[in-house]
């Protein structure tokens, strides 16, 4: 492949210089923010070690995967059960802990017997990854969604480790912020040895920043392994003791969400009150566990009934007799892993993130489960599938007072399951497209 020495423009060899010495500056900042972290959840200080690149040697080339969090690594489990298949064993990283549970929950076995390992992504500066390389002697490296480290790419330019991105895209917002910038990581993204991005849109994007090789493959998220435990659990759960009652479930809920979504639940609730007809009970689920008692709280504040999932059911989801669930207002989703129960539970999905400037978060898993979901006006970081979704009438973009209204006024399933399973028809086949564009990526790469 070609050398690092591609990325001839002076502005981007003092970024690169400049960033390598904020690295070092702000290594202590960093260090105390893990800590800090790791008081609330242990597992982000364990293993420090790895995030300095240090590792056992393993035998033989691995394939590397980096799927910094949950979500990333849920997107590439189809892709990494394909590989498995093959000769070489993988590495994954992460930066959270969710995410390397989540990949050895998924593949127990593949970890047991050596051809699956699970660590934390290095510091992004060359001599971390340099021993991270040298532990793993990686074949290629596999960067899923937006990871654009300067660092991890230029490393990988240097001792020539082809690195691709997969499942990609250049959220809108931050394609335009990045080209106005004089320093920004739209300079190194053509240091990639090729892309596999979501739509054409994000091609053009791509293109634009100098990318040459670049294959469009949609989104494998639609393919990401679902619990039928949990989905059985939530079909066996809407018994008649629901009565008439609608279930919404409000799925990924961020910070600086919270006070307009309990508004919006109290107002529903009251309304529904008022004309004598069975209120809806909101599933309600933070994006993190360290703010499931802070919801908890705020929930209380406003005056409104709830329970948690841990006061409701037990580890396997089987409901405590003692409880009578349709009492409440809210069911507070205190739980991890747990998303296709939640959705599967709901007659609407209600995804978070787009009623924050933080942006949307991904609305692939209720429309696996074939569930009409709303999602807010940020959507710039979910553009596809979320435009091909709108125009297909499976998912429908609001703001909070329109949201109001249609939980108010409308009814709730406002499409078809034959609209639902027409459009994943037409988003299918992103693992099979990925891994066609890689085995051509390669065969190009190695000449």
């Amino acid at each position: 492949m070609a050398k690092h020495s591609i990325f001839k423009a002076l502005n981007l060899h003092i970024m690169l210089w400049l960033y390598r010495l904020i690295w070092w500056i702000c290594m202590p900042v960093i260090l105390i923010y893990l800590y800090l972290r790791g008081r609330r959840e242990p597992d982000y200080f364990r293993f420090l070690g790895e995030r300095f690149g240090h590792h056992t040697p393993r035998k033989g080339p691995h394939i590397w995967i980096h799927a910094v969090s949950l979500g990333e690594l849920r997107s590439a489990a189809p892709l990494i059960a394909h590989l498995l298949e093959g000769p070489l064993p993988i590495v994954t990283t992460h930066f959270t802990p969710t995410g390397r549970r989540e990949a050895a929950r998924l593949f127990p076995d593949a970890i047991a017997d050596g051809r699956l390992t699970t660590c934390y992504i290095p510091f992004d500066y060359d001599a971390a990854f340099r021993r991270f390389f040298r532990a793993f002697s990686p074949a290629y490296g596999l960067v899923m969604e937006v990871e654009f480290w300067p660092g991890m790419i230029m490393s990988c330019r240097k001792h020539e480790v082809p690195l691709f991105l997969c499942n990609g895209q250049y959220p809108g917002k931050s394609f335009e912020r990045d080209q106005s910038r004089f320093f920004s990581r739209a300079k190194v993204v053509s240091g990639f040895a090729g892309v596999m991005v979501k739509s054409q849109l994000q091609a053009d994007r791509f293109q634009a920043l100098g990318v040459a090789k670049i294959a469009i493959t949609g989104e494998m998220r639609f393919e990401q392994p679902i619990a039928q435990t949990q989905l059985d659990a939530a079909r066996n759960l809407r018994t008649p003791a629901f009565g008439q009652r609608p279930i919404i479930t409000l799925a990924s809920v961020v910070e600086g969400e919270d006070d307009r979504f309990l508004t919006l639940i109290a107002d529903v609730q009251a309304h529904f009150t008022a004309q004598n007809q069975p209120a809806p009970l909101f599933i309600y689920v933070p994006r993190s566990p360290d703010r499931f008692a802070l919801v908890a709280d705020m929930i209380v504040r406003r005056g409104l009934s709830y329970t948690t999932r841990s006061a409701w059911l037990d580890p396997v989801l089987k409901p405590n007799p003692d409880l009578e669930i349709t009492t409440f207002d809210i069911l507070l989703g205190d739980s991890l892993g747990e998303m296709y129960f939640y959705l599967e539970l709901c007659d609407l999905a209600i995804v978070g993130g787009g009623f924050s400037p933080k942006g949307s978060h991904n609305i692939s898993e209720p429309i696996c489960l074939k569930k009409p979901v709303i999602i807010g006006p940020n959507d710039y970081t979910i553009e596809f599938p979320a435009r091909e979704a709108i125009a297909a009438g499976v998912c429908r973009k609001m703001n909070f007072d329109q949201l109001t209204h249609q939980l108010t006024q409308s009814p709730l399933h406002f499409t078809t399951n034959a609209q639902l399973a027409s459009f994943l028809e037409t988003v299918g086949g992103g693992t099979e497209k990925t891994i066609a564009a890689l085995e051509a990526f390669l065969l190009t790469t190695s000449r």
